[in-house]
């Protein structure tokens, strides 16, 4: 389970570098909301393809 919730928080950390600079002060805002992103569309697909 820690695997995991590290790989959402290094993705969205990716997504967030791209975005908004690393020392502004709303970094862990955005990269927050990017790994609740992140998850949300990992359970879609999860769920589309359980749908099949």
């Amino acid at each position: 389970m820690g695997l995991v919730i590290r790989l959402v928080l290094a993705l969205s950390g990716l997504l967030a570098g791209l975005l908004v600079a690393r020392d502004a002060p709303n970094f862990g805002v955005v990269q927050a909301m990017l790994s609740l992103w992140v998850v949300l569309v990992v359970v879609g697909i999860g769920a589309l393809i359980a749908r099949r």
